[in-house]
């Protein structure tokens, strides 16, 4: 659900571009404290044992919560992009839907930290990412 001033589900996934788009990124929820998204596993974001590539789980993450703290943060002038990002694999997804949660666990005047869990259909966690947000002036001041 989104918070005011934030934008709605069906607004970011109509404009969704780039590489987010490629890969199949798809929202759930959104708002500045917590975040849900979901891809759907296809050859294309596999690596070549047939397991959900490493890369799709940090972009996922990365996307999550640098555009949630975005948005959060903009009408003060500010942007924010991703600055750290450490993600633990715990068990394969092989095909189905990774299912993605970001939860926001600092919301500092430079910083923001998340956690994003990651679990497969039958619910199971199969990576965690940990993902420090910077916040920055934006350079048009706008």
């Amino acid at each position: 659900m989104a918070t005011p001033g934030q934008p709605s589900i069906e607004w970011l996934n109509a404009s969704m571009t780039g590489f987010d788009r490629h890969y199949g990124l798809e929202f759930v929820e959104f708002s500045d404290a917590e975040v849900r998204a979901q891809v759907g596993v296809r050859d294309e974001v596999k690596q070549p044992l047939g397991l959900v590539h490493g890369g799709l789980y940090a972009s996922i993450a990365e996307s999550m919560a640098s555009l949630a703290t975005a948005a959060a943060v903009m009408e003060d002038g500010n942007m924010a992009t991703g600055m750290s990002n450490s993600t633990s694999f715990l068990r394969p997804i092989l095909a189905g839907t990774v299912h993605a949660r970001g939860v926001r666990l600092h919301r500092g005047r430079t910083t923001w930290v998340w956690d994003v869990t990651f679990s497969d259909d039958e619910g199971r966690t199969c990576a965690v990412t940990r993902m420090t947000i910077a916040v920055r002036p934006r350079p048009d001041g706008g």
